[in-house]
């Protein structure tokens, strides 16, 4: 049996309206654990409901997604849809379009090779990002891909060129004309990369339904998304397709927009804020793993080597492993560590058993983990929001 473990990696304050919020209807799938109940979805008629969204190990789970009484919400849906193709297809030609004033402050330092490869993305394709935060996780070479709603592909020319020639990334989108942005540049990356064959394809297509494009049950380590599934009416087939398509041990990476009040019915149904009411931007990563028996609390030792994370890896909120440091992990970050890619760059323990002796090792005790995003943002409110051009290429959405 498979179950979810995630980790929230960062969250920044926004702003657009005066008024603290919550998932901008991004849906919320606790393994094992409630929705926190003060949350609700800013997005029309939504509420909580039992989830299996992630597969039998979901348990009691509860889910907030954008369905009203009765499940009666597909001629919404379908204007919902509609609205965002238009705006983001014709209303939008470049960032400095965007309608709201809803910046992004970068949470984190961003690695050397990861600017160095954003630098290389054709301006064009630059100039019509409108992504929350930066989904380019670590350890990536040799990966597959999917990002989910890849706009003019500037998350995916980013990574063809970190997951290297034999790694392959997959984008898919539903408006046309981002796609068509995307696909106009794949010769030019390439060639910035050095690459004889291309490992970038991009789709047009449902996020909701990766079956009709023909992606296949278990095909990719690792599926990213920028600021999208917040805009999608109905949130619960987005993780179940992206649980599907994922490898055993493989990672769901993605930023998007939260609030913790349900939004006005004014707010709910403007054509523009109802999908930039940006409130918190926070970055969560979820992970695909065996339920494998009760999980034990372990030490762990970070060996180093993740390119751009040599000396030091930050991998969530609560935890920063720094090479040949031994941290005690909670029991989901020990499971974690030991199924997904990251195991071959950790020596694990359960607690009580001595690790091998290293020098220069130091030993950090337990920690508490962080998993609310309003807190983690409430950190970093002294900060002003803004704008990184290293980061995204102008304003976020």
């Amino acid at each position: 049996m498979i179950r979810l473990c995630w980790k929230l990696l960062e969250a920044v304050a926004g702003s657009c309206i005066r008024q603290r919020v919550e998932p901008a209807g991004t849906t919320w799938c606790r393994l094992g654990k409630p929705a926190p109940p003060e949350i609700r979805p800013a997005c029309p008629g939504a509420g909580p409901r039992e989830c299996s969204a992630w597969g039998a190990g979901c348990g009691s789970a509860q889910v907030l997604e954008c369905r009203g009484p009765g499940d009666m919400a597909a001629p919404r849906d379908a204007e919902i849809r509609k609205d965002v193709q238009t705006y983001y297809g014709q209303v939008l030609k470049k960032s400095a379009d965007l309608q709201t004033s809803a910046c992004v402050t970068a949470a984190r330092l961003v690695p050397k090779h990861i600017r160095e490869a954003l630098r290389n993305v054709h301006e064009e394709v630059a100039l019509r990002y409108y992504g929350c935060g930066l989904v380019i996780p670590e350890c990536l070479e040799n990966c597959w891909i999917l990002d989910l709603g890849s706009g003019s592909g500037r998350d995916c020319y980013v990574l063809s060129q970190l997951v290297g020639e034999t790694g392959r990334v997959t984008g898919i989108d539903m408006t046309e004309s981002q796609v068509e942005v995307a696909k106009k540049y794949i010769e030019y990356h390439m060639e910035k990369h050095g690459f004889q064959t291309p490992n970038v394809t991009f789709l047009h297509g449902y996020i909701e339904n990766l079956e009709e494009t023909g992606i296949k049950n278990e095909s990719y380590d690792i599926v990213i998304s920028n600021c999208v599934i917040n805009l999608v009416p109905d949130k619960e087939p987005v993780l179940q397709e992206a649980y599907r398509v994922l490898k055993h041990g493989g990672e769901l990476y993605f930023s998007d927009v939260y609030a913790s009040l349900e939004l006005p019915e004014e707010i709910r149904t403007h054509r523009i804020l109802w999908g930039d009411c940006r409130f918190v931007s926070a970055t969560f990563r979820l992970f695909k793993i065996p339920k494998t028996g009760p999980a034990k609390r372990c030490q762990v030792i970070y060996n180093g080597g993740i390119t751009g994370h040599e000396k030091e890896l930050i991998f969530d909120a609560s935890f920063t492993f720094k090479e040949g440091e031994i941290v005690e992990v909670d029991e989901e970050t020990a499971a974690i560590l030991k199924n997904s890619r990251f195991t071959q760059n950790f020596l694990i323990r359960p607690v009580g058993e001595k690790l091998p002796a290293c020098s220069g090792c130091s030993a950090l005790g337990s920690k508490s983990v962080i998993t609310d995003p309003f807190k983690l943002a409430g950190e970093s409110d002294n900060a002003k929001p803004g704008c990184s051009s290293d980061v995204a290429g102008g304003c976020c959405l």
